[in-house]
């Protein structure tokens, strides 16, 4: 399944984003905004998914998918600019990635806040791998409501398949809940190589076996 779509002509919007505009909005700190301007070249608000746009219902977990394109300065894009520019805008995004005539997609399951549906919660950022620009795209998935459609793009990204019939909140969660064991496990071993004394080598493994177990737990979908 291709994660690069043919957006609807109707749907363009077309508009460059000023880097100062997302400041404005988001507030980062000065070590974001350098990631910005040594990462970033260009950000352009591509195209609205709407019901107006698109003629699908709204639902009102997912109002809108905006599709924001940026241009890289290096292959590498860090998590917290993205994440940058997610607070700044109160709508599910996906991103093309383009750097040296290469195309990546990359989103983060977003959802309103259930303690303030005026916040949106931005949670682990999925992505694909780079294509050729000249990648063949397909057309949009089929649904019936904007949730639907946000549901259809998202978990193609998400590098492993639903359990059973896990919502697209818990499989993200799950995912997202890997992602983070994968690190503490990734310090950990870096913590053993470092490690002296024999018996917190033996405290250690034993740290690294359970973390194991909770991961393999976690990618089966038993838990």
């Amino acid at each position: 399944m291709t994660v690069l779509y043919e957006w609807p002509k109707q749907a363009a919007f077309m508009r460059p984003v000023p880097k100062s505009k997302i400041y404005d909005y988001a507030r980062p700190s000065r070590a974001v905004k350098d990631r910005f301007v040594s990462e970033v070249d260009k950000i352009i608000w591509q195209y609205k998914l709407a019901p107006e746009t698109i003629n699908i219902a709204v639902k009102p977990a997912v109002p809108e998918i905006q599709i924001f394109g940026i241009s890289l300065k290096t292959k590498v894009l860090s998590d917290t600019v993205l994440r940058t520019i997610d607070k700044a805008i109160s709508f599910p995004i996906f991103y093309e990635l383009t750097f040296e005539k290469q195309i990546k997609i990359t989103a983060a399951y977003k959802r309103p806040s259930e303690a303030d549906s005026r916040k949106w919660v931005v949670g682990a950022y999925f992505e694909s791998p780079w294509f050729a620009v000249e990648f063949p795209r397909e057309r949009l998935p089929l649904a019936l409501d904007m949730e639907k459609l946000y549901e259809h793009m998202l978990r193609p990204l998400m590098p492993l398949p639903p359990k059973g019939m896990e919502s697209l909140k818990a499989h993200a969660e799950r995912l997202e809940n890997i992602q983070n064991k994968q690190k503490e496990l990734g310090k950990l071993e870096t913590r053993l190589q470092r490690e002296q004394q024999f018996n917190r080598k033996v405290e250690i493994n034993a740290q690294l076996r359970a973390l194991k177990n909770e991961l393999e737990a976690l990618s089966t979908g038993q838990v």
